[in-house]
């Protein structure tokens, strides 16, 4: 054999080989996991659900929530949507009132007034103590899944609510008051020595009062500053701390609401909507800075949770979930500074619901542009967005509530959050959207959609797929789409 020979045959060994090592060695393992409810284990059964999840969608870890006054990630289908094809057929709107689905131990909560936030839906049930062991024995993890969703009649509430700038109290919570801080360092001291857990995850959908004041969010309404938040004494004593004057920001705020609510009436400034609204942030600097006052607060929460839990077992996973204003809007985005939250986050739950993505987009696009975007039509401001955001050309605003989004956002997205969590401990999780109610005429979830979405993020390099918002609203056939991709990944 000449030696020409020998390197052709030397290289066409050496690729077989090759081929054959890739094809025998299996895909990197990923985290599956899907966000469940207590009433799905109640109505269905702990082995039976599992079962489901299992078999539909390989999922191999829980995200059950444990805490929430919402119907977001409890409760069965929200009212008026169309049942799914498993789990009691009626709704239970005379039986969900929300709070902990677990048991409160006292000794965690002793330095704070929020004592009394038991769920009464199903008794004395714990949902962890009835879901982990069934977990374990399938090798399944399970996190606990809680967000910032509060009910205004919960005993002493009133003493950690927000304060609006009209001087009311809001239902949301402070993250600067002590009450409230303290009652999440308790909370979750008490799942991490309560029970076998392998993490938590915590989300607050909320914005600074700069930012809601614009109506700058899915359903934001064109704004508004009276009811806007936080201006109680513990912000404002921070503010001062940090060289922040209160009055002036009271000042700049109440010029803002003239410019949202002259808006709103479409009475035009002089010189046009955009250039008005930087006058009010030139004399009025004082706005931005309460934004920041905000958004460093929400990022404290986040790192004194991450330390709480690490000192008492640095193994468990935490994390955040993100919210999906982060796909609309520039100064959300702006806010959601990746590499600032990475040193205290393990993973990220960022949303990326595609199919009611559409709507949501569209009622941002209305909301925005009665002030800030005012002289913008109403097609030239959402291509500005599809730009500014690094969306390619999505369906056009008279179609994008009834199309949704394409799985090709949630690749951009996700490719986008992994170069921006890149060299970074921090895992990529994208929320992916399974039946999240729409409109009755806008965009469904279907199986081909679902699968598409999931293959799409996987395709964009995360460490993970998190079906969302709660497996009590899911119809089988969707779930089952997700399942395709993750099988056709060889990840399962």
């Amino acid at each position: 054999m000449n030696r020409r020979d020998f390197l052709q045959n030397a290289a066409v060994g050496a690729m077989a080989s090759s081929a054959l090592e890739i094809q025998a060695a299996p895909a990197a393992a990923k985290m599956i996991g899907l966000q469940v409810g207590a009433v799905s284990f109640v109505d269905e059964g702990v082995t039976q659900v599992l079962d489901v999840l299992q078999h539909s969608a390989s999922v191999n870890t829980l995200f059950v929530a444990t805490f929430t006054y919402g119907r977001g990630i409890a409760g069965r289908q929200v009212p008026g949507q169309p049942l799914p094809d498993h789990g009691k057929q009626e709704y239970d709107t005379d039986t969900f009132k929300g709070g902990s689905y677990t048991r409160v131990h006292p000794q965690y909560y002793h330095d704070t007034a929020i004592q009394n936030f038991r769920a009464p839906d199903f008794g004395d049930y714990d949902v962890l103590e009835a879901v982990i062991p069934e977990a374990r024995k399938r090798g399944m993890k399970t996190i606990c899944w809680f967000e910032d969703v509060w009910n205004g009649s919960v005993p002493n509430i009133a003493q950690a609510q927000e304060k609006r700038f009209d001087g009311t109290n809001a239902t949301t919570l402070c993250f600067n008051n002590p009450n409230y801080r303290n009652w999440l360092l308790g909370t979750v001291e008490d799942y991490a020595r309560s029970y076998e857990i392998d993490g938590i995850m915590w989300g607050s959908e909320r914005q600074g009062a700069f930012a809601n004041a614009l109506g700058a969010s899915h359903g934001g309404n064109g704004g508004g500053v009276a009811r806007t938040t936080c201006f109680c004494g513990f912000c404002e004593a921070k503010a001062k701390a940090r060289g922040v004057d209160a009055g002036r920001a009271r000042a700049g705020f109440a010029a803002l609401e003239k410019f949202v609510q002259a808006g709103r009436r479409k009475e035009r400034p002089v010189d046009g909507y955009y250039v008005e609204m930087w006058r009010l942030l030139l004399r009025h600097p004082e706005l931005l800075a309460w934004e920041m006052l905000w958004t460093d607060s929400l990022r404290e929460t986040y790192a004194a949770i991450y330390a709480k839990v690490k000192a008492i077992k640095p193994a468990l996973g935490v994390g955040w979930h993100i919210w999906h204003n982060n796909s609309f809007s520039p100064i959300y985005r702006a806010e959601q500074d990746l590499s600032e939250i990475s040193p205290y986050s393990d993973f990220l739950k960022m949303v990326m619901y595609h199919n009611c993505g559409g709507e949501r987009m569209a009622s941002y696009i209305q909301s925005v542009g009665g002030n800030i975007y005012g002289d913008v039509p109403g097609q030239e401001l959402l291509d500005f967005h599809y730009r500014v955001l690094d969306f390619r050309q999505e369906k056009p605003l008279a179609e994008i509530a009834k199309a949704g989004f394409s799985a090709d956002y949630v690749y951009r997205e996700a490719k986008r959050a992994r170069e921006a969590l890149n060299g970074t401990k921090t895992q990529l999780w994208p929320g992916i959207d399974i039946d999240i109610p729409t409109g009755k005429a806008q965009s469904k979830s279907t199986p081909a959609g679902t699968r598409d979405a999931v293959a799409a993020a996987l395709r964009g390099g995360v460490d993970g797929i998190l079906l969302s918002r709660k497996y009590s609203e899911m119809r089988l056939g969707n779930l089952r789409g997700a399942g395709e991709a993750i099988q056709a990944a060889g990840i399962a």
